[in-house]
């Protein structure tokens, strides 16, 4: 089993054998749960791209924890240097082991300050957790659905700087996971959503996907497929 845990806008805590910290927004997030003091024992902490919602608590979260950090070889080797932080720098279609983790780099169409914008595919336990990043949606997340098999998406719907509802259900149609579940939404006006109008979208484009809807704080427990 693998729990996730929505801590707010794009920042993922997943916990089963090992524990993982995607996209460390807490501090100065308006919607999140709790502070970046209040993470302990993470074994990985990966980045999807630099932008300060992505970013902004990696290195203190890093220099506390001693987590390795995963994230694109530009973002890994600041990281590495301004925090002197343990840090594997990788590359889209690329995979890295950390311990019980394995962590495969995907593609996302967005962009960023150093590096480039991606996506992860979170294997854990035998359960394959994709975290889309920032991105629009792309016909090539059925090749990244067919190879990778993920069971749980993790996509953004707040519309303006990513995906909003109508197009995170056509990537949920091309992924074709278990379960999908959105992010990146409420955290500002800006990106205000109902997300139940994406639960209804998904019900139309991939009737056979589970749709769940998180508050921040909340958490879905992932078991293997039967």
């Amino acid at each position: 089993m693998v729990k996730a845990t929505w801590l707010g806008h794009a920042c993922w805590l997943l916990e089963g054998s090992a524990t993982v910290l995607l996209d460390p927004f807490l501090d100065d997030n308006p919607k999140a749960p709790c502070k970046a003091a209040d993470i302990e024992g993470v074994d990985v902490v990966a980045i999807t791209h630099d932008h300060f919602d992505h970013i902004a608590d990696a290195g203190p979260i890093l220099q506390r924890t001693g987590a390795t950090a995963v994230a694109t070889y530009e973002v890994a080797n600041a990281l590495a240097s301004t925090y002197n932080a343990t840090a594997e720098g990788m590359n889209i279609g690329g995979s890295v082991q950390v311990g019980a983790v394995t962590l495969h780099m995907t593609q996302a169409f967005h962009t960023a300050e150093k590096g480039a914008a991606t996506g992860f595919v979170v294997e854990l336990d035998g359960l394959r957790i994709y975290h889309t990043g920032d991105t629009c949606v792309f016909g090539d997340m059925a090749l990244i659905g067919r190879l990778l098999r993920p069971d749980l998406l993790l996509c953004p719907i707040g519309d303006r700087f990513t995906m909003g509802p109508r197009s995170a259900a056509h990537a949920v149609q091309l992924v074709a996971p278990r379960v999908a579940i959105p992010m990146h939404y409420n955290t500002w006006p800006p990106i205000e959503q109902d997300p139940e109008s994406f639960r209804s979208l998904v019900s139309e484009t991939a009737p056979d996907v589970e749709v769940v809807i998180l508050e921040p704080g909340g958490s879905y427990t992932l078991v293997p497929r039967t």
